[in-house]
Order: structure tokens, then C-alpha cells, then sequence
């Protein structure tokens, strides 16, 4: 419930805000009954499959597609935003080794608010159009530097710098591994980010909307952003849905696997989705790549699938709950040679475009977004008790 002090009048919402809509958007919508979404007036998805990432974020960004020449200087122009300044660079060991156990989306947190200070990002509310794109492109541009070189830390080793010449997908996979990533393996990669760039009013990107409502910097609503993400609710889940495959192990135990968990009330990760009632397109797509690349861990999944699927079917029926983006990107990044730990970093080096879209857009309105909550605890005033 949502209620007006001034007026008093109280308004019912679902928990959660689910399908409660908070704002108009020119950026993409989800359409869950039809299992369909769309960055601006191109499908996601068709997009995923015929353009690079570059162009997709230079759609998000500036409106539209661009042509050949246009990419290229975007491309060139974001390639030349991926080194760090040397400030945030010398740092970065000690965050690697502060955030050892929690891995490089928590130092993320930390890498984001110092490059911005270094950057000297500036609230969004005290700037103009101009600038705020700036800002969000040196952001986004840094993000997988700084994810790779965590990663690479908190390993042992050297972070690699990043190369101008390779594409955005292309250049992640060199920076993580040290070695420039073949074309199957950087295409796929490509398409998992670009499916991933945004996908509505999700619980990341609505946090990013109301950091920017407050008219603060780029990288403060970044790093609440991946703040959000974190969750094992939210960007959490491909590295437990690979998890969840190695636990059951070989197809004869899938369904006493899944039975068991399903009847204890266990969710079961990479399954379900709060607004797909229908197959999520994204899972659909990377599904198709795992397939492509074929071998046990793609065919094991496949078999998994068919059978959650139908249990769930079976035990929840009316629910169509159906396997969602994280299952098959788990599937996809592991036979892509990505260590389990990257998975949610690698979903944050793409939504981070679709963050700092959210963002770009919030900040054209000067509503802060400030709603209300209902007190459940004792009637007050209450007289304050003296001390005995």
C-alpha cells in the first residue's frame, strides 16, 4: 500500500511493485505473455543475432542503429575509454585482496567509486546531456577492465591490459584469459551480452533509476546497481544452475534429484521467472549456441531441462514455469571456458550499458522517485518510558 500523507489516500499495490508501472520508457519493454522483448522498436533478440554489442549500445544510447561508419567511430571511440587511469589501476591489488572471498562483483562495488572520483563524475543533476553520456561511457567502457583485472588478481596473476583493435565481447574473453579468444567462442560470448544488455524494470535497473531520481553521479547509480545484482535472486544464478548439474550428476538421477527438492520447496535455479509465462526467449537463443558448440555438458542440459520442466509441470501445475536466461547462460559461458565466478561479473559487464541507458533517461526527469510504506508496528505515540 502506498499512501499520501498530504491527501490521505492510500493506494493498493502488489508486494514487490510487481506489474506496477513507475514511469514511461523509450528504452525496451518485456512482454512476458508472448515471451518477447525489445531494446527500443528492435527485438533483443534478433538484434543478438545480427548485430555486435557496440551497435546495440550505440542504439540504447543515441536512439538508433548505426551505419557502417557511424559503428566505427563508436567502436573506436568506446575501445579508447578501456584503460584505467593509473590511480584506479595501482589499487586495484589491494581491492582484489580485500574482496578475495567475495569475488570481483564486490570489488566492483569499490573499483566503480573510486574510478568515478578519479574521473571526476560529477551528479547528474548538475550537468548536462552531453556529459552524462560521457560519464556513462567511460563507465561501461571500464567495467570489464576492472572485472577482468579483479578476477586476475585475486588469482595470482597480472591483469591483462586491454587491446583498442578487438570488439567489446572479444576483448573480455583476452582480458580474462590472457590469450585472444577464437571467432565461435567471442561470437558466442557476444550474443549472451548483447541478450542481456536489459530486460525491463528489473530490480537492478530500477535501483539505478532511483539513485539517478536523486540526482546523484553516474557510478554512485552503478555501484547500486551491482549492488542489486549481486543477489542470488537476481544476476546470481548461472554459476548455481551449473552447480545444480553437477549435483545431480547423470540423467538417471534427475528426476529423484528434482522431485526431492521440488517437494521440499527448494527453488530450483535457472527455472522460473517473476514475468515470462512462457519459454524466456533469452534462454531459447542460448540454448541454441550450447547446441552448437554440442558435447556432454550441452546435451546433459538439454536432458535436464526436458525433464525439470515436466516435473514441474507435473507437481505445479498452472504455473508454465520454464528455464530462464541464467540456465542456459551457464551452460553457454562454461563451454565457453569462463570460470564460475565470472558468470554474474560477465551479466554485469553487459547490463551495465542498460544501467547507464535507465540512467541517462532518469535524469531528463527532475521527479525524485520517493514512495511510501505502510507501519505495521505498535499504534503509536507511545509515552517514552523513564530509565528505573
Amino acid at each position: 500500500m502506498s499512501i499520501n500523507r498530504a491527501a490521505n489516500i492510500s493506494v493498493d499495490v502488489p508486494r514487490g511493485l510487481a506489474g506496477v508501472v513507475v514511469t514511461d520508457t523509450e528504452l525496451g519493454d518485456v512482454r512476458g505473455l508472448e515471451g518477447f522483448y525489445h531494446y527500443r522498436q528492435y527485438s533483443a533478440v534478433e538484434l543478438a543475432q545480427t548485430r555486435g554489442f557496440e551497435d546495440v549500445w550505440h542504439l540504447l544510447v543515441h536512439g538508433e542503429l548505426p551505419d557502417a561508419a557511424q559503428s566505427a567511430v563508436f567502436s573506436a571511440q568506446t575501445a579508447a575509454l578501456r584503460r584505467l587511469p593509473d590511480d584506479v589501476r595501482a589499487a586495484l591489488p589491494a581491492i582484489a585482496a580485500a574482496t578475495g572471498h567475495s569475488g570481483p562483483l564486490a570489488g566492483l562495488r569499490t573499483a566503480l567509486s573510486l574510478l568515478g572520483a578519479s574521473l571526476g563524475f560529477r551528479p547528474v543533476y548538475d550537468i548536462d546531456t552531453g556529459r552524462r553520456r560521457a560519464d556513462t561511457l567511460a563507465a561501461c567502457a571500464a567495467v570489464p577492465t576492472l572485472l577482468t583485472a579483479l578476477y586476475r588478481l585475486g588469482q595470482g596473476l597480472e591483469p591483462v591490459e586491454p587491446r583498442e583493435d578487438l570488439a567489446y565481447a572479444a576483448n573480455y574473453l583476452y582480458m580474462l584469459t590472457g590469450s585472444e579468444p577464437d571467432v565461435a567462442r567471442a561470437r558466442a560470448i557476444e550474443r549472451y551480452l548483447i541478450s542481456t544488455i536489459d530486460h525491463g524494470f528489473n530490480a537492478s535497473t530500477f535501483t539505478a533509476r532511483v539513485i539517478a531520481s536523486t540526482g546523484a553521479d553516474v557510478a554512485a547509480c552503478l555501484v547500486g546497481a551491482v549492488g542489486a545484482l549481486s543477489g542470488p535472486l537476481h544476476g546470481g544464478a548461472p554459476s548455481r544452475a551449473l552447480d545444480a548439474l553437477d549435483a545431480i550428476g547423470t540423467p538417471n538421477r534427475i528426476d529423484t534429484w528434482i522431485r526431492e527438492r521440488v517437494l521440499a520447496g527448494e527453488r530450483i535455479m535457472g527455472f522460473g521467472h517473476p514475468v515470462y509465462r512462457t519459454e524466456d526467449p533469452r534462454s531459447r537463443m542460448l540454448r541454441d549456441i550450447a547446441r552448437q558448440f554440442g558435447g556432454p555438458l550441452a546435451d546433459f542440459a538439454v536432458e535436464v531441462e526436458r525433464q525439470v520442466e515436466a516435473i514441474l509441470a507435473e507437481l505445479k501445475p498452472g504455473r508454465e514455469l520454464h528455464t530462464n536466461v541464467e540456465f542456459n547462460a551457464g551452460v553457454v559461458m562454461e563451454l565457453c571456458g569462463l570460470p564460475r565466478e565470472m558468470f554474474t561479473p560477465t551479466f554485469a559487464a553487459a547490463r551495465v550499458v542498460g544501467w547507464s541507458a535507465n540512467i541517462l533517461e532518469q535524469a531528463e526527469d527532475p521527479k525524485i522517485i520517493r514512495p511510501a510504506a505502510r507501519y505495521v508496528g505498535p499504534v503509536p505515540p507511545v509515552a517514552v518510558p523513564s530509565m528505573a
